[in-house]
C-alpha cells in the first residue's frame, strides 16, 4: 500500500447515517476522497453505479476475491460488499486521504492489517436507529429486525476504534469528523515531509 495518503475508516451500524454524513465531511476537508465499494445487491432508487457503489454480479465479485482485488469484503443479508484495492491505491498515491465507509467486520480487518484512522459513528439511541431504518423504506420488517440484532453486536466493537462520534445532528457530526481528520494531519508523524521541507528551505 502506498503511504502518501492516509486511510480513514468510518463505520457503524446500518442506518446510522454514514452515507449521509460523508458528503458533508468532503465539503469541509480538502484532499479527501471516498472509496467506492463494490456490491452484489441491487441499487436503490436514488443510487447510481460508480457513484454510490459499483454494482456487480456475484460471479464478478467472486472473481475479484480469487484475484485478491479487495482489501476487505463481507456478506450482509445475502449480499456481498468489498473495497477494491486499485482505486484506493491510486488515490493514496496521489496524496489523498481516503475514507473507507465499511461494515464493522471489514473495518476490523483493515484496522488489524493496515495503518489507519478509525472512526465509529454511533446512533443517539437504538430506538432512533430503528426509526431511521423504518423511514429509509428500503427493507422489510423482517430485514429491519435482523439489522437491529446485528447492530447490537456492532456496537460492542466500538472499543476497537480510535474515535466515536454520535450522530444526533448531521452538521455537528460531520464537523467533528472533519476536526478529527485535521488533527490527524497535524500529528508530527503525519507532518514529517512538511517539517523536512521547512528545515531544508
Amino acid at each position: 500500500m502506498n503511504k502518501s495518503g492516509s486511510l480513514i475508516v468510518i463505520s457503524g451500524p446500518s442506518g446510522v447515517g454514514k452515507g449521509t454524513i460523508i458528503p458533508y465531511v468532503l465539503k469541509k476537508v480538502k484532499r479527501l476522497k471516498v472509496s467506492i465499494s463494490a456490491t452484489t445487491r441491487k441499487p436503490r432508487n436514488t443510487e447510481v453505479d460508480g457513484v454510490n457503489y459499483y454494482f456487480i454480479s456475484k460471479e464478478k465479485f467472486n472473481s475479484m476475491i480469487e484475484n485478491d482485488e479487495f482489501y476487505e469484503y463481507v456478506n450482509v443479508l445475502d449480499n456481498s460488499y468489498g473495497t477494491p484495492k486499485k482505486q484506493v491505491d491510486d488515490l493514496l498515491a496521489k496524496g489523498y486521504d481516503v475514507i473507507l465507509e465499511i461494515e464493522t467486520i471489514g473495518a476490523e480487518k483493515i484496522m488489524n492489517e493496515y495503518k489507519c484512522v478509525s472512526i465509529f459513528i454511533s446512533p443517539p439511541s437504538f430506538s432512533e436507529l430503528k426509526n431511521r431504518l423504518i423511514n429509509r423504506g428500503t427493507e422489510t420488517q423482517e430485514q429491519i429486525e435482523l439489522r437491529m440484532k446485528k447492530s447490537e453486536k456492532e456496537m460492542n466493537s466500538v472499543y476497537s476504534y480510535d474515535y466515536v462520534v454520535i450522530n444526533d445532528d448531521i452538521e455537528d457530526c460531520a464537523e467533528k469528523i472533519a476536526c478529527i481528520i485535521r488533527a490527524e494531519r497535524l500529528k508530527v508523524k503525519s507532518s514529517k515531509a512538511f517539517i523536512n521541507k521547512i528545515i531544508n528551505s
